[in-house]
């Protein structure tokens, strides 16, 4: 049997500056019973001034590698999945490998929402090829810093933080069973920003067509899931975690449904965290091992949507 991408470390990093829907700006016109009402979250870190993209990646990172008892200078790559980069140039991941003092490739990779699943993938294949045997991979993202604040369908969703998580090939069962990952890029107007370095010299905001972002995450998502399955030999019975890409809890339960899959073995962290884009799942799988609930050899499922489109999953068994 070749070996496997398994996950043998995992580590997180959230701002310590917490925004509760009670604290943001009345000029909003929201209320906190709006916002738990319509996306399930109660609140969101947000980064400080002078707390950039780079220092939580460092930090989840640096946990995943003392989690798994290795030295850093075994890891042969890190991959940093972020919409959200320091600067256009350097990537992030440079900066994170220069902290962590691994001795490998480093690359940032984005796919929005989706990046933590397309970063996985492409993870699992360099172990698989055998060009890389520990992989760092790290979501993280500020999307504060791409916030219209005046903008309350947006404003209120979304939060900073970082997840992280190490693999390593191996023998045996456990590790990336599946991956799949998509693209419809006629869907890019839903969900972008206001500006770009090439197109205004500016990043500008967030903005997303919710109705269709979320038609699309209900219906995307959940084909991912059983897609990936199949392609693992597995069925939507096997799987004992459903771990999604943390947009709102509307989106959670609806993807649940769709698989048939119980509310209560679905892991959210949307409360506490908001939508963290590409960090969210990796934060999902720290929270699932953290207080017990994941456990050696469970079979996890974890979809994504983001902005692109682009869609996939990733079939973990722990």
């Amino acid at each position: 049997m070749p070996p496997r991408a398994k996950i043998i470390g995992i580590g997180a990093s959230l701002p310590s500056n917490i925004v509760h829907n009670t604290q943001l700006d009345p000029a909003l016109e929201t209320s906190h019973e709006w916002i738990m009402e319509r996306t399930g979250i109660e609140q969101r870190h947000i980064a400080s001034e002078g707390e950039f993209t780079s220092h939580l990646a460092i930090a989840a990172g640096r946990e995943a590698i003392a989690s798994a008892g290795v030295e850093a200078s075994s890891v042969d790559l890190i991959i940093v999945a972020t919409t959200t980069p320091d600067d256009t140039m350097p990537a992030t991941a440079t900066k994170v490998q220069h902290a962590l003092g691994t001795s490998g490739a480093a690359f940032d990779m984005n796919a929005a929402c989706s990046g933590f699943v397309f970063a996985m993938t492409t993870a699992n294949s360099f172990i698989l090829s055998g060009a890389a045997k520990r992989v760092l991979v790290i979501g993280a993202e500020t999307y504060s810093r791409i916030m219209d604040w005046s903008d309350r369908s947006t404003c209120v969703l979304f939060g900073d933080g970082a997840g992280a998580v190490l693999l390593e090939a191996a023998e045996g069962e456990r590790g990336i069973l599946s991956a799949q990952i998509f693209t419809d890029g006629q869907h890019a107007p839903q969900l972008n920003t206001s500006g770009g370095v090439s197109s205004t010299k500016t990043a500008g905001f967030l903005t997303m067509a919710g109705k269709e972002v979320f038609r699309h995450a209900v219906s995307k998502m959940p084909e991912a899931v059983e897609k990936t399955l199949a392609s693992a030999g597995l069925t939507v019975a096997d799987v004992d975690w459903l771990v999604p890409h943390q947009a709102n809890q509307r989106i959670l339960a609806g993807v649940g449904h769709r698989l048939g899959i119980d509310a209560a073995k679905v892991i959210s962290t949307v409360a506490k965290h908001a939508n963290t884009s590409a960090a969210s799942i990796p934060l999902a799988l720290y929270e699932g091992v953290h207080d017990g609930r994941i456990k050696k050899g469970d079979i996890i499922a974890c979809p994504a949507l983001g902005a692109g489109f682009t869609w996939g999953c990733v079939v973990i068994k722990w």
